[in-house]
């Protein structure tokens, strides 16, 4: 069985379907080494394990909304693609989507995934209450009211229990446009950066950090923002576009300013096209966006080892939450996204020397994606990074949860 991206082959040795939360928790509670996997859109080993892995897949699927208490009730392994279309016909939202909505929910909240926006949060900003399985078996509910065990729980990488279903916020359904912008100078916008991400509800730059230009601005503006005409010597782009320069984009959501649901522009990629694989690798930096231009001056010092490299980089935003382990945890950030060619041996060797241009910008890597673990000072990165280890070996003392990228990254010995 391998991820989404086909550069990773698990190492589980039995893979269960359970029909029922109370399976999985018996499952969970005779077990000596266990994962969850959703959609398997994870770069690196964090879902991994050499013990029993768990699809969701047969668990009840369910997406039950609460309209008086503006919250949707769902189930860990839907989809947001599927969540989005049960909450559209009644009338209703999420605040903000990843590039692509086939990935899971609980996958997407526990690694802190994102889409953009400076006012934006990522889509654990969303969460209210959080359903786990812990190492014993035992089934909790946590809310924001647990405190310091739900904020170290929401984002917790799957080091602290299984994720069988969530609470979200919602608000009512919104309409939304979409349009793409070409040719930004680069000094432009590094002298407006602030101007440039905040310029619709949404914003991603595409580039590959060479030339004199940055290729694309795509803006996901609500109906009721005004269409800009030029942003900073950019200019609108006459089709579609897909993200990357020589690709149809088909499968792209709509563009060129064409009114429709917050659900069809959002993600850069529509609902409807599935994808099989991704022959692709990903990495992603978060760090505070007043750092930016500076990181981004730095990142295209190195272009010339960078771009052979690189299918595209884009250039997100986030805003603050609270989540002991978010990349997010109280700093307005940038995100800087890498999508590398299928070059994993040639990515891994650059990617010490990339870290190490991001590391004095206090660089988060993204959890789902890779990076090198050993390269970090986490507790410097995470204040409650410390707190969050001790949850960790409380709640797991056997280590079932754990694997060898979560033992690097935690850095505590687990018994095995």
């Amino acid at each position: 069985m391998k991820n989404w991206a086909g550069n990773l082959e698990y190492a589980s040795a039995d893979i269960q379907r359970p029909e029922s939360v109370a399976e999985l928790a018996a499952l969970v509670a005779r077990s000596g080494r266990i994962k969850a996997l959703g959609s398997r859109h994870s770069f690196n080993t964090v879902g991994d394990t050499d013990g029993v892995h768990v699809l969701l897949e047969a668990l009840p699927q369910q997406v039950d909304l609460d309209r008086d208490r503006k919250t949707v009730r769902v189930s860990g392994g839907v989809s947001y693609g599927a969540l989005c279309r049960v909450l559209e016909k009644s009338g209703f939202a999420i605040h903000n989507l990843a590039s692509l909505p086939h990935i899971s929910v609980a996958g997407a909240v526990q690694t802190g995934t994102h889409g953009s926006g400076v006012n934006n949060p990522s889509l654990a900003g969303a969460v209210e209450s959080i359903d786990l399985v812990r190492a014993s078996g035992e089934q909790v509910t946590l809310t924001r009211a647990d405190g310091d065990e739900f904020l170290a729980s929401v984002v917790g990488l799957g080091a602290l229990g299984i994720v069988t279903g969530l609470e979200l916020a919602v608000r009512p359904s919104f309409r939304m446009r979409q349009r793409v912008l070409e040719d930004l100078p680069w000094e432009r916008a590094l002298e407006n950066l602030d101007a440039v991400l905040s310029s619709a509800y949404s914003v991603s730059l595409f580039t590959d950090y060479a030339g004199e230009n940055i290729s694309q601005v795509w803006l996901k503006a609500l109906d009721e923002e005004p269409p800009l005409q030029e942003l900073f010597g950019a200019t609108p782009a006459q089709r579609p576009r897909h993200p990357l320069p020589d690709m149809s984009a088909e499968n792209c959501t709509l563009q060129l300013d064409e009114p429709g649901l917050w659900l069809d522009r959002l993600p850069h990629f529509r609902h409807e096209f599935t994808p099989s694989k991704g022959e692709e690798l990903q990495s992603e930096f978060i760090l505070p966006l007043a750092h930016a231009p500076a990181a981004l001056r730095a990142v295209r010092a190195l272009a010339d080892r960078l771009a052979p490299l690189l299918f595209v980089s884009e250039v997100r935003t986030g805003a603050a939450d609270e989540f002991w382990l978010s990349p997010f945890y109280r700093q307005q950030s940038v995100a800087l996204h890498f999508t590398w060619k299928p070059l994993q041996r040639e990515v891994e060797a650059f990617l010490p020397e990339l870290e190490a241009a991001l590391q004095p910008f206090g660089a988060r890597p993204h959890w789902g994606k890779l990076f090198s673990p050993d390269g970090y000072d986490w507790e410097k990165l995470y204040p409650r990074f410390a707190d969050f280890r001790s949850f960790a070996a409380a709640g797991d003392p056997e280590g079932k949860f754990r694997n060898s990228l979560l033992d690097s990254i935690l850095g505590v010995a687990v018994p095995r």
